[in-house]
């Protein structure tokens, strides 16, 4: 489906993706509008949400609309053309975005900030019964289809959530949140942490953690692997099994698949390499931002802050690249600050070697921040229109 902006366009900025810096984009642009440009998003999904309130959504703590931008709202709202569909290939030669539709879209110049996905090819049966974290609109919809299951077991959930890095602890904590609701009782809950518990956080962070955790009744696994994942069971290296009802993957990610089949240069990491003005490695009209990109001069670990921050930037470099004007470089951040969700009015934070500090008011804090980043992309409600008279289906 194509919602058209009217007017001539002169120069095609495409958009493939709503991820957090593609947002920031349209939003820019509805702004400050530049003549003779016109930006146009293609979307799968018309629903973007925002990771940072995905734990506080699993708890109970936010509704689903309340950690969503509303894509078609904000495309009307900003000016843009939004393309309901999905991207599959990038034709550098003929600058234009493959679709599944077979209709191609041509660019002059091409941000992508798509999700990513995760790597389930190191655990046998990962596939058939694992919940995965990302895609966070998958996740919400399974977790709804889990909760009929939990409510009728007559005892408590049993729980697994795979992967001990930052997004593991909050989720952990978090679903026992959700099913002291869902349940009326505490579900048995095992976190699998087998490269370790929160290891890109420092030690006091790390303490911070693991006490939380334990406040939430977690049962916490280190140093052992998950190898398989069968209908009822997480089988660890060692050999221990670990009973579960709903196992979740909050492991290593990677590019989609269409994206990774592209011709377009990839890091290390197996994410899109691009300079420090976030184009592409080896092509200026194309630029790559959030958990699918890799800065090769100063790689980071992949994290929602780095996408919230690049969205500034990228918006500003696409409006130098269709004036001509210098582009700017991204410095991202070494010493970048993680608030973690640690329960229902908690919070902890850390930065750095030693820097960490929790409970309540940093709860509040992490709140009032994540609201604030929502409220920006918040459209009046007299804005709203119909969506039939302002989506036609695409050619």
């Amino acid at each position: 489906m194509i919602s058209q902006a009217s007017g001539p366009s002169h120069t095609e900025i495409v958009l493939v993706g709503a991820g957090h810096a593609n947002v920031q984009v349209m939003h820019a642009f509805g702004l400050t509008p530049m003549p003779g440009v016109r930006v146009t998003v293609i979307a799968d999904q018309l629903l973007a949400p925002y990771s940072g309130m995905l734990p506080g959504c699993i708890a109970g703590d936010y509704t689903a609309a309340e950690i969503q931008i509303d894509v078609a709202r904000l495309a009307r709202h900003a000016g843009s053309r939004l393309i309901h569909a999905s991207a599959i290939g990038v034709d550098r030669t003929s600058r234009q975005v493959l679709l599944q539709s077979g209709v191609p879209v041509p660019y002059d110049w091409l941000s992508i900030n798509v999700g990513i996905t995760p790597d389930l090819s190191g655990i046998a049966g990962a596939s058939d019964h694992a919940v995965p974290v990302k895609p966070i609109a998958g996740l919400l919809q399974r977790l709804e289809q889990a909760d009929a299951t939990v409510r009728a077991l007559g005892r408590p959930a049993r729980l697994a959530v795979v992967g001990g890095g930052a997004g593991g602890i909050e989720i952990a904590i978090a679903l026992n949140d959700r099913y002291r609701s869902v349940a009326q009782a505490a579900a048995a809950i095992t976190l699998i942490a087998g490269g370790g518990l929160a290891p890109a956080q420092n030690n006091a962070t790390r303490r911070r953690a693991r006490q939380a955790l334990e406040k939430a009744g977690v049962t916490i696994i280190e140093g052992d692997r998950a190898q398989a994942i069968e209908a009822d069971r997480v089988v660890l290296a060692s050999g221990r099994r670990v009973a579960v009802d709903v196992a979740l993957l909050s492991t290593d990610a990677r590019l989609p698949e269409w994206l990774h089949a592209t011709d377009l240069p990839k890091a290390g990491n197996g994410g899109v390499a691009v300079r420090q003005t976030l184009q592409v490695a080896d092509d200026n009209a194309i630029f790559a931002a959030g958990d699918c990109a890799t800065m090769v001069e100063d790689p980071r670990p992949r994290a929602g802050v780095f996408a919230v921050r690049q969205g500034p930037v990228l918006a500003r470099n696409l409006q130098a690249a269709a004036r001509g004007d210098q582009l700017e470089r991204y410095i991202p951040q070494h010493d970048f600050l993680t608030i973690l969700r640690a329960g229902r009015t908690s919070a902890i934070a850390g930065r750095g070697r030693w820097f960490s500090v929790s409970g309540p008011r940093v709860g509040r804090w992490k709140d009032r921040i994540d609201r604030a980043f929502m409220e920006r992309f918040a459209v009046p409600e007299e804005d709203r229109r119909d969506k039939e008279q302002t989506l036609r289906r695409e050619p």
